[in-house]
């Protein structure tokens, strides 16, 4: 099939456009940009977790060669520059909003983690900047830190406003069915899991340029986002106090951001506010070391578990209670990523008729928490598929079948959960039969065996997760506390000659948009997919939307798109219509013509796309000229993709080396629009869950500073890590969107994580290891095996 084909629409895979330029070395990101007279700043940041600013001395760096400003928080507040926000709050169960304290983009007073911002260093070069701010002399008062979550209730306060350093204290559920179901459940549950701490390591650092124009007042930033819409929100409304239309944002080449990049940051806010201070633009991209102490953190929550099952092995509740360590400031999701998009998430793939959960998110003296990839969806999934697994074990039954007598039955939907959500539409055996299948699961136990005659152990795990995504619709998102709409925006312009234009409020950072939203239009126009070009990350020129996160790009704004392509057509129609002579209600358009319906009267799409520029070929009395459609579109409910993964694992016990020996995973995504795509999101998905069960964790010392600041110390999940995924579908459509799409860039971080646990604690039970942290390095693994042949011994 040649490439740019009139074939390549909906469901082909199609090899990603925008690769070229990727693989050529074409890409264009923010730290390629270089305007005229461009200066660099330095940030000099906190060295302790918690201290008190007593001095600032920067006369002698002031005078270095190069210098052109130093700023400090004191400057800040003498312009009345606001900080960043907290995008979404929540209700404590007294009744209490959400404790907010303030975030200065340069430190003023305090510091609340080794890394905040405290000095900014403008200089001709990188280089001056760094020399000089190795002059300036910050005195500081050092206070106590609170590093360690479980007690971070007792550690001193650290925001004024934050009493407990706790900033919310939030509930969901019935609590006294959930302690009913307890009291009287035949069998009683009871598992701790710790959710470890991670650091998002997109492979493009964080950048910002910001240039301003004095002939009109404006500015324009350049920036690292997955959002840039809500970019210049933020920082024009909320911390510069200026216009959103003064105020222009480009987010080109973003490489990666798992979330990472959803929010703004302090550094963007300073070059864009100092630029107009010294009348020059002002660039900054961070190197690794600033990456690691200052991007927002993911996950790292301490969740205690209790499950109740009947006599008959049937779940009758739940009961969860999370400590989520939400770090030194609010970011954009920091609250709702513990809360409604965890909590509503703990009835999973099962019928499970009382939930109740507890979240508290506390103030600890390390970098803000917030989403990150899955985003409250892993952490649930987590929790709740360790449980299931110890719950299967607890009771005798293999946990495939334990699950399976859970699930929710397909007839059952669509399907209330006791947790807000309802499911519209599900069916969970399917995709388990299938991975039991694709990994030989009959045969495990062969296996097993046959490793155990090397001196090895070898264990399977399972997951079967369900995810909300698509984030929406802003209905229930408002009264759940978002301060911001979750709808999405597109407008299909076509030109005279048949090309057509897509503009759209979501951004593309690695998902493949450029070649998936192009497959949408031309399967939905027939024309070639060559002749679609994708716009997006300028906020100048596309239509106000909000964002790529929560794999809600294809499910809202790909139907954004469809709906604006139906906007198209339609006007189309009543022009071959009118050029026709037939009744609109006559015309039929398929396959890239407009037909009479009875008769072989046709016209080309290009034919109509070219008569809708020249007035005289449509009746101009109820047409304007042009084909240009715009649409919104705010889904009525999430979409929920769905799934079982099992990884298989062979343990080595003179080393605690884990090798992840083989993976299988079936899940429904909906309609696949691209299924190479699709596979390729499932691939990295389920890389970085291997990352967080097996290797990755931040680690903070007791006083505070980040011993995994480096790659030295913060492995890494590399290729040699991983073995062949044997990945594959189902389809339930969703049932409310005109796609019937759900969704699929986080579903393998959310299912990964459980099913690798599951099968390291499922090779070390013949010693009777019950239980296993994440991650499960080789020192942990090798401890446990020698404590339990040690403990067996005795």
């Amino acid at each position: 099939m040649p490439e740019g084909s009139i074939k390549d629409g909906i469901g082909a895979s199609v090899r990603r456009k925008e690769d070229k330029r990727f693989l050529t070395g074409s890409g264009r990101y923010t730290a390629d940009i270089t305007r005229p007279g461009q200066l660099h700043v330095h940030f000099i940041r906190s060295v302790h977790a918690h201290a008190n600013i007593k001095a600032i001395r920067k006369d002698a760096a002031a005078a270095a060669e190069g210098v052109v400003a130093i700023f400090t928080g004191e400057d800040v507040a003498a312009d009345g520059i606001g900080g960043p926000i907290c995008g979404w709050v929540v209700t404590n169960r007294d009744g209490s909003p959400t404790n907010e304290p303030p975030h200065p983009i340069l430190a003023n007073g305090a510091v609340r983690y080794v890394g905040d911002h405290v000095v900014a260093v403008i200089a001709e070069t990188l280089e001056q900047a760094m020399n000089a701010a190795e002059l300036v002399e910050i005195d500081y008062e050092v206070l106590a830190p609170v590093v360690d979550l479980a007690h971070a209730g007792s550690g001193p306060q650290i925001h004024e406003n934050v009493p407990g350093n706790m900033y919310f204290d939030f509930e969901l559920g019935d609590e006294a069915a959930a302690a009913a179901a307890l009291d009287s459940a035949a069998t009683v549950v009871e598992l701790e899991v710790r959710n470890n701490r991670l650091i998002p390591n997109a492979m493009e650092p964080r950048a910002a340029l910001a240039e301003y124009d004095p002939i009109d007042d404006s500015y324009t930033l350049f920036t690292t986002s997955q959002n840039p819409h809500l970019t210049r929100l933020v920082i024009g409304a909320f911390m510069l106090s200026i216009p959103e239309s003064k105020l222009r944002v480009v987010a080109p080449d973003v490489g990666g951001g798992f979330g990472s990049k959803i929010y703004v940051y302090p550094e963007e806010a300073v070059c864009t506010w100092a630029s107009k201070k010294l009348q020059r633009p002002v660039k900054w991209t961070a190197d690794r070391s600033e990456s690691f102490l200052a991007d927002a953190h993911g996950r790292d929550h301490i969740n205690k578990v209790r499950m109740a099952l009947d006599k008959d092995n049937r779940i009758t509740g739940l009961r969860v209670d999370t400590v989520a360590n939400i770090g030194s400031y609010l970011s954009a999701f920091s609250v709702v990523t513990p809360t409604i998009l965890h909590a509503p998430l703990l009835s999973g793939c099962y019928r499970i008729p009382a939930i109740y959960t507890n979240v508290k998110g506390m103030a600890t003296t390390t970098a803000p928490v917030d989403a990150y990839r899955g985003a409250g969806r892993p952490e649930a999934t987590y929790l709740l598929e360790r449980v299931m697994d110890t719950a299967a074990r607890q009771v005798g039954m293999d946990p495939a079948e334990f699950r399976r007598m859970n699930f929710i039955p397909k007839d059952a939907f669509p399907y209330q959960t006791p947790v807000a959500l309802q499911y519209d539409i599900g069916d969970y055996e399917p995709p388990l039969d299938k991975a039991l299948e694709m990994i030989d699961y009959k045969g495990f136990e062969a296996r097993r065996a046959e490793a155990a005659s090397r001196g090895k152990y070898r264990g399977i795990g399972l997951s079967s997760y369900i995810e909300a995504c698509g984030i929406a619709p802003s209905a229930v998102a408002g009264a759940l506390g978002a301060r911001v709409g979750l709808y999405e925006s597109a407008t299909v312009r076509v030109d005279p000659t048949g090309t057509v234009n897509v503009f759209t409020g979501t951004h593309s950072h690695g998902q493949g948009h450029d070649t998936t939203f192009a497959q949408i239009v031309a399967d939905k126009l027939g024309v070639d997919i060559g002749s679609v070009e994708i716009i997006h990350g300028d906020s100048d020129r596309i239509p106000f939307g909000m964002g790529s996160y929560g794999s809600r790009s294809l499910a809202v704004g790909g139907a954004a798109i469809a709906k604006a392509v139906d906007k198209v057509i339609e006007k189309s129609k009543i022009i071959a219509a009118h050029l026709m002579e037939a009744a609109d209600a006559d015309v039929v358009f398929a396959d890239g013509k407009f037909t009479v319906a009875g008769t072989d009267n046709e016209k080309g799409f290009g034919e109509i796309a070219l008569a809708a520029y020249v007035p005289h070929n449509y009746p101009h009395d109820r047409l304007e000229p042009g084909l240009e459609e715009t649409a919104f579109y705010d889904p009525l409910n999430f979409t929920y993709p769905s799934g079982t993964h099992i990884a298989e694992v062979e343990i080595d016990p003179s080393t605690g080396v884990v090798e992840l020996v083989d993976w299988a995973c079936c899940d429904d995504f909906g309609n696949l629009i691209n299924p190479m795509i699709v596979e390729g999101q499932v691939h990295g998905g389920i890389a970085q869950g291997v990352g967080q069960a097996l290797l990755e964790n931040a680690h903070y010392d007791e006083t505070g500073q980040l011993i995994t600041a480096s790659y030295m110390d913060y492995c890494m999940p590399r290729a040699d890590d991983l073995p062949n995924f044997k990945v594959d579908y189902t389809v339930t459509a969703c049932t409310h969107n005109d796609l019937g799409v759900k969704g699929c860039g986080e579903a393998g971080a959310i299912a990964s994580p459980p099913a690798l646990i599951n099968a390291v604690i499922d090779a070390l039970a013949p010693l009777g290891v019950t239980d296993m942290s994440m991650p499960a390095t080789p020192e942990k693994v090798w401890r446990a095996i020698n404590d339990a042949q040690t403990e067996a011994a005795e």
